[in-house]
């Protein structure tokens, strides 16, 4: 017969070990939960993104760019008043959301707005990417018949320039 001693403050301490792993990834999950609200819209030659970050300071939000996708990143921070806090639902802590862009972007020529907690980022399109639409006038290739093809083009391309403005 096999005599074992039980040991009460071992499975107390084995206990708090698994109290705490458990509440460890419920905090690192909620937190990493959280990221801000977005709205992403084609304007045409433009695509614009909105962000809610209400509560931040511009200077709290650091945002990059690349061709296919926007970064933001930010934190909330707990005021110095907090010591004296009661309860708090607020969320604090580092947020980054990644927004995936249906079109490539000229990253170098985005332009950013931060007001009343909106952030709003208008990002120009690639030229391939814009859908462009170019006019062909027939009746004015007809009356050339093929004798003044430079004045073709000129036609032509006055009237895609006339389309994009």
């Amino acid at each position: 017969m096999l005599v074992r001693y039980w040991q009460p403050i071992r499975e107390m301490e084995t206990l708090r070990r698994q109290f705490d792993r458990v509440f460890d990834e419920l905090i690192a999950s909620n937190e990493s939960a959280w990221s801000p609200a977005t709205e992403l819209r084609d304007m045409g030659d433009v695509i614009e993104l909105r962000a809610q970050l209400p509560g931040l300071e511009a200077k709290d939000i650091d945002i990059q760019v690349s061709r296919e996708a926007v970064a933001i990143v930010g934190e909330y921070r707990q005021s110095p008043q907090s010591e004296n806090l009661l309860n708090s639902e607020f969320r604090y802590g580092k947020f980054q959301r990644v927004i995936t862009l249906p079109v490539a972007v000229i990253n170098d020529q985005v332009k950013a707005d931060y007001k009343d907690g909106i952030l709003t980022l208008t990002l120009p399109k690639v030229t391939e990417a814009r859908n462009t639409v170019v006019k062909v006038n027939l009746a004015e290739l007809s009356q050339n018949n093929g004798t003044d093809a430079p004045n073709e083009g000129k036609a032509i391309a006055a009237q895609e320039q006339a389309i994009h403005n």
